[in-house]
């Protein structure tokens, strides 16, 4: 995995003979309440090494971009214009800026239905924002999502319940507990494997090194808990990396055993 080129908005890296394109959507701040501890209660207190932006933890907002030069998957399309906050919906000037032509995307692939990863099929003038697009990929716990804004897009949705080959690169895993139908890519080149996943860690100067740690917005703690230290187990293996929807833009990284947690070593500096 080797950065090529990055810009306010995007990083590019060479996977193999893929290239991953990390999309800056922007950020969003939540209160550190939202931290639970394995009693599902607030944490008593955060530890030292997990900044603040006044009084709330700064949340990243990534998408991802694959490509082989002929076949290509978007992963998650961030806020568009439902977050009503100006720190989101970047996700178009990062596309223009990789110079991605949002006209040939023909797959998107969605971690969840959470507002942050799915509005952003939905252009802020109300136009479908990847006008090419043919298939929809979303875990079939979350299908629910498509109505309203998202309703026209109903008929290309390709619901995910077990693991399934999007291409001869891409896969869909179920990861449920976030939501019902979390689910995290594998993207699969010479390089090695790419996990991409949406929430299944929200503060990673905290939840590495303390995998039981939750979010109060995971809909079952523990299974999301138990999905988590699963996914970590997976990421310690020779050639693994991550692109993670709220690690610090652009968000990609090794993950090494460290103590009783993990360690993450970023491939890139940050951008934004």
């Amino acid at each position: 995995m080797r950065l090529i080129s990055s810009g306010e908005h995007h990083a590019t890296f060479e996977f193999g003979d893929l290239r991953v394109v990390s999309l800056r959507d922007g950020y969003i701040d939540m209160p550190p309440t939202r931290l639970r501890d394995e009693d599902g209660r607030p944490l008593d207190e955060l530890p030292p090494v997990v900044p603040l932006a006044g009084d709330n933890l700064r949340l990243s907002v990534n998408a991802f971009f694959v490509t082989d030069g002929a076949r290509s998957v978007l992963i998650d399309t961030g806020a568009s214009n439902v977050w009503h906050d100006p720190t989101m919906g970047l996700i178009y000037d990062a596309l223009d800026e990789a110079g991605v032509d949002r006209a040939q995307i023909t797959d998107v692939a969605i971690t969840h239905r959470h507002e942050d990863h799915v509005s952003g099929l939905i252009a802020p003038d109300g136009s479908e924002a990847f006008p090419g697009l043919e298939r929809v990929w979303i875990g079939a716990g979350d299908t629910s999502v498509f109505t309203g804004r998202l309703e026209p897009l109903r008929d290309r949705v390709v619901p995910v319940s077990e693991e399934v080959a999007i291409n001869d690169w891409a896969t869909a895993i179920p990861t449920p507990g976030h939501t019902p139908g979390h689910t995290v890519y594998d993207i699969s080149g010479g390089a090695g494997h790419l996990l991409v996943w949406g929430d299944t860690v929200h503060v990673p100067t905290l939840q590495f090194d303390q995998p039981s740690v939750s979010w109060e917005l995971d809909g079952d703690q523990s299974q999301a808990r138990a999905a988590r230290a699963a996914l970590l187990r997976r990421l310690t293996r020779p050639h693994h990396f991550v692109a993670g929807a709220h690690l610090d833009s652009p968000g990609i990284a090794r993950v090494t055993p460290s103590g009783e947690g993990y360690a993450l070593e970023y491939l890139a500096p940050p951008i934004g």
